[in-house]
């Protein structure tokens, strides 16, 4: 199913948005209500503003809303246990686990999605919250008078140990992994929203469905109009599916983003032989 020209309208204005402008759970409403047009956002809106409320009056509650132990107890007493959202094993290879209407509706979600609505509820009450670029896992961080906590959305806002992070490393890349700077990295709201339709587009990919992979790729590409991966995607499966003018096209799209020599050679080659494919 192709995504309906308002959409591509709405996430192409989001795509012009500075990072700081993108409402985060608004914006995953908006990937996830894309193939059901006439899908009503309000109640999802409401159920996020309720839990906001719900989180901010537990952490008050307590010794004060200004105290990071109080604020990771309130998300996780509010999310994981008045709600029950979570993530189990199964709920990996859901297809609908990133779909954030559907994680609202189930409270099952992937790490990415149950990250999103953490960080929006954070930012709704004001505390330092950031999502973190781990590898394996997505994970968020709060910060309050110099205190940090690494949490796991997933596994009710647990406080990972440096030792725990590794042991999530190992097990998804092996014992010789390491942690490196890179996974402490704060991540932008638009790489957020991009790691959570790259969940779809691998599971996409990996069950065969490469039209829809391909369309989910080309959602990307709206809300992302600068990363240089999408149009590669798009460049590479267009190719295969023998869609010569689509893939020429964004092949050179992504010529214009991405100046690494290897890279630029392979797409060449390939935006060559598309050209002759077409002449």
């Amino acid at each position: 199913m192709r995504l309906p020209a308002k959409f591509r309208k709405k996430l192409s204005a989001l795509g012009a948005l500075a990072d700081d402008e993108i409402d985060l759970a608004e914006a995953a409403l908006l990937l996830a209500c894309a193939g059901r047009p006439r899908a009503n956002l309000e109640p999802y809106r409401r159920h996020l503003e309720k839990i906001a409320v719900e989180v901010g009056a537990y952490a008050d509650s307590a010794r004060g809303p200004g105290d990071l132990a109080d604020q990771v107890e309130a998300l996780s007493h509010v999310f994981a246990r008045r709600y029950g959202y979570g993530c189990e094993e199964e709920t990996f290879e859901d297809l609908e686990a990133a779909n954030l209407m559907r994680v609202i509706d189930s409270r099952r979600g992937l790490p990415v999605a149950l990250g999103i609505l953490h960080l929006h509820v954070a930012h709704t009450l004001g505390w330092n919250m950031v999502g973190l670029d781990f590898p394996s896992r997505f994970l968020i961080r709060m910060e309050q008078d110099g205190v940090r906590a690494v949490l796991d959305p997933a596994d009710g806002c647990r406080i990972l140990e440096p030792a725990d992070l590794r042991a999530i490393l190992k097990q998804a890349e092996g014992m010789d992994a390491e942690l490196t700077p890179g996974g402490y990295a704060p991540m932008t709201r638009r790489a957020i929203l991009f790691r959570l339709q790259n969940n779809i587009k691998v599971r996409k990919i990996r069950n065969g469905n490469m039209k829809e992979a391909l369309e989910t790729i080309e959602t990307i590409a709206l809300f992302a109009p600068q990363a240089s991966d999408p149009w590669r995607e798009s460049g590479i499966i267009n190719a295969r599916l023998g869609n010569c003018p689509a893939a020429i096209a964004a092949l050179e799209e992504y010529l214009k983003f991405d100046d690494t020599p290897a890279n630029r050679r392979e797409a060449q080659a390939l935006l060559q032989e598309m050209k002759r494919r077409i002449n």
